[in-house]
């Protein structure tokens, strides 16, 4: 036997015992799952969030602008593992919900910190003057911002939403601290298992990269959907 024959009999053999041996791929399917229940969920959580959080640091109210400062100071400053663990066990320890419910609850609170500011930039980018003609047209300051402004900025800050959602698939690599299954805690549980760490730490990070690529590849399929009214 040769040495490249060695060394793909000796893969085989790995790859067996990490993924095919008890059925151990099984824990990876289920992680895949978990890992994009909280991601979407965390994504549409941290829109609105970030959509709100926008408008107050945009408002000329005080107050609204005060607590819109505060959410993103505090969520920006502080690790999102950190957040995670009071969430669940501070926040919601009383409340009898799954647990990827809580984890997303968590990660949106997180997102939201840093899409307030992605929405505002795109808001901002806006000139100014579509703002008048929206209002020369006798339209109210919501409908303006609503039917004007947002759509236009909506294309704007498509790239910077898309990048959010990316880097927010791989942080849930630590819903682990709270007892989820997900990809990463999968790989590690392969690796108690087995006393292998090659295997399942390489499978775990090609998983995620076949998920963020198909991903990136839709997403790019509807900022060009999104990007054909514009002249250029």
């Amino acid at each position: 036997m040769t040495g490249i024959q060695q060394w793909f009999a000796e893969f085989g053999d790995l790859f067996y015992k990490c993924f095919i041996k008890e059925d151990r791929y099984k824990l990876l399917l289920s992680g895949i799952g978990v890992t994009i229940k909280v991601s979407l969920l965390a994504v549409i959580i941290g829109i609105i969030i970030g959509m709100l959080i926008a408008l107050c640091n945009l408002s000329k109210n005080k107050f609204l602008k005060a607590v819109g400062g505060v959410y993103t100071d505090v969520i920006r400053g502080t690790p999102s593992v950190t957040q995670l663990l009071i969430i669940y066990f501070v926040i919601f320890a009383s409340v009898n919900w799954p647990k990827w419910i809580i984890a997303a609850i968590a990660f949106g609170i997180n997102s939201g910190a840093y899409v307030s500011e992605i929405i505002r930039g795109g808001i901002l980018s806006v000139d100014r003057g579509q703002t008048e003609a929206g209002r020369s047209l006798g339209l109210n300051a919501f409908q303006t911002m609503t039917r004007i402004v947002i759509p236009q900025a909506v294309k704007n800050i498509f790239p910077a939403l898309c990048n959010e959602f990316i880097v927010l698939i791989k942080e849930t690599a630590i819903v682990g601290y709270v007892g989820l299954m997900d990809i990463q805690k999968a790989g590690d549980f392969i690796r108690s298992a087995t006393f292998e760490a090659f295997m399942p730490l390489v499978g775990t990070a090609v998983i995620y990269y076949v998920l963020i690529k198909i991903l990136t590849l839709a997403l790019r399929q509807v900022e060009n959907h999104l990007r054909k009214s514009d002249i250029r």
